[in-house]
């Protein structure tokens, strides 16, 4: 019986070694996070007579401002960068990570809509107003995108504004860059902004 109950206790333990030496399955390694679209930087702006500063990656759609473009963009998915001259002129980024490439695509056209009636709506919103808006022209980058310019002013007082928008997409990623300042379109860096635009969507991806 001693040496039976010794070979089990032999088998048991031999078992367990085993076991023990078993190689563990190893772990799944975690997915890649996704890639980020990439913001301009300050030194990307239209040339501007002081220099320009550019503020941090701000998560989700901007608390104020964009008037044009307000309420479009979902907040999920949406970062917003804001850049600053020492003048009155300042330029805001927006960039957009759509679920899917169709959705990316009705979004740029939302907010192409949305450039398109700007200055509709403003002028509803604001008795008095005048202004002008144009459509700039397409700029041939990955998908595409296109340039708005809206310049407004009030009479009465005599101020004058002038802002260029476009809006770009790159897959499922969709920028709208806003630049303004005081004065009129004569006055504006059409052509920088064109190229801002360009480098925009180019950084995405």
């Amino acid at each position: 019986m001693r040496t039976l109950r010794t070979a089990v206790l032999t088998a048991a333990a031999a078992a367990l070694a085993v076991t023990a030496l078993a190689p563990v399955p190893a772990a799944a390694a975690p997915a890649p996070a996704p890639v980020q679209p990439k913001f301009l930087s300050a030194g990307q702006l239209p040339a501007s007579a002081t220099p320009w500063t550019a503020g941090p990656v701000r998560q989700g759609t901007p608390a104020e401002g964009s008037v044009c473009t307000a309420g479009i963009a979902p907040a999920s998915g949406t970062r917003h960068r804001d850049f600053r001259t020492e003048l009155d002129t300042g330029a805001r980024q927006t960039i957009t990570v759509a679920p899917t490439t169709a959705r990316a695509k009705a979004l740029a056209a939302e907010l192409r809509s949305a450039l398109e009636t700007c200055l509709d709506r403003l002028k509803e919103q604001n008795p008095g107003l005048e202004g002008e808006a144009f459509y700039q022209g397409r700029v041939d980058i990955e998908e595409g995108a296109h340039v708005y310019s809206v310049d407004t002013s009030y009479p009465e007082v005599g101020s004058t504004d002038i802002g260029l928008y476009s809006v770009g997409r790159d897959g499922r990623a969709v920028t709208v860059v806003e630049w303004g300042q005081l004065g009129e379109l004569d006055g504006a860096p059409l052509e920088g902004f064109t190229n801002t635009t360009r480098t925009a969507v180019a950084k995405l991806y």
